[in-house]
């Protein structure tokens, strides 16, 4: 086919993100961390919400573009292969969606495109990663609780949500310190908040010191974290001591994008695809 010569690109990596208006450099900060791992390809940024998108135009002057514009430029551009990365926590809704936005686009592109798992999907790097920073929290204050807060997924069908599931026992048989709850959907800390400070008041029962520490397993700690996170503190706070735990690199905000862990999964799946991709 004449189209084939116009394919004259070896490999590119897209990283498709949902975006944020808070924390957009979080972000790029992974782009380059994952362009200085790889050398001759290079590596594009998307960002999924349309509400980000246009907030970001709107507020800051910033325009980026989304997984399906970014196919597209690359696509026209002439790459062979097309590696996008997964840049979600869990493969729920989000990562469903991506996967619909590949296969699509695969019918009609004459590109070789792969989409990478989402962080935990694999439950070897789950657990890496959700050990590591119990260990370091619990090495930071071994008597307070810690309430592990994910965003939570819509829908109960998605085979993904196995993972956040998973993370929940795992964290909690870690030790009884822990606990676990939602933004939204499954297990919502507004429907089970009165739970929870029944079950951490009996961890106390003996003690006067009274420490909750949230943990956000948050990629960005972006508008969830300054909205949400920041009130669970003040509905805590009437029973509790309560704080929010500290990033791994001294930064103002606990986040999992900056975290080593979780770049260095981020990296491997992708040089898994391009290796795929040949």
């Amino acid at each position: 086919m004449k189209r084939y010569r116009h394919y004259n690109k070896e490999t590119a990596v897209i990283l498709s993100c949902f975006g944020s208006v808070v924390e957009q450099d979080k972000y790029l900060g992974l782009a380059d961390f994952i362009q200085s791992g790889l050398e001759n390809v290079p590596v594009y940024t998307a960002f999924n919400s349309r509400m980000v998108l246009k907030l970001l135009k709107k507020q800051q002057g910033r325009e980026f573009k989304n997984t399906p514009q970014t196919l597209a430029d690359c696509d026209m551009d002439g790459y062979k292969r097309m590696v996008v990365a997964s840049v979600n926590l869990f493969p729920t809704s989000e990562h469903e969606e991506l996967q619909k936005v590949v296969d699509g686009f695969g019918m009609f592109s004459l590109s070789n495109i792969s989409l990478t798992k989402a962080v935990f999907s694999s439950a070897k790097a789950a657990t890496k990663i959700l050990t590591a920073i119990d260990s370091e929290l619990r090495g930071e204050d071994s008597e307070a609780a810690n309430l592990y807060i994910v965003h939570g997924s819509p829908d109960l069908d998605f085979s993904g949500n196995g993972s956040i599931s998973y993370a929940k026992e795992l964290l909690e048989t870690l030790s009884s310190n822990n606990f676990f709850c939602s933004l939204e959907g499954a297990l919502p800390f507004w429907a089970i908040k009165d739970k929870l400070i029944s079950d951490i008041k009996k961890l106390f029962s003996n003690t006067k010191k009274q420490r909750v520490r949230l943990v956000p397993l948050l990629l960005v700690s972006g508008n969830h974290f300054d909205k949400d996170v920041v009130e669970m503190v003040e509905e805590l706070s009437g029973e509790f001591e309560v704080t929010i735990a500290k990033a791994q690199n001294g930064g103002e905000k606990f986040n999992l994008i900056e975290r080593d862990d979780v770049r260095a999964v981020i990296a491997s799946q992708i040089k898994e695809e391009i290796k795929k991709l040949g």
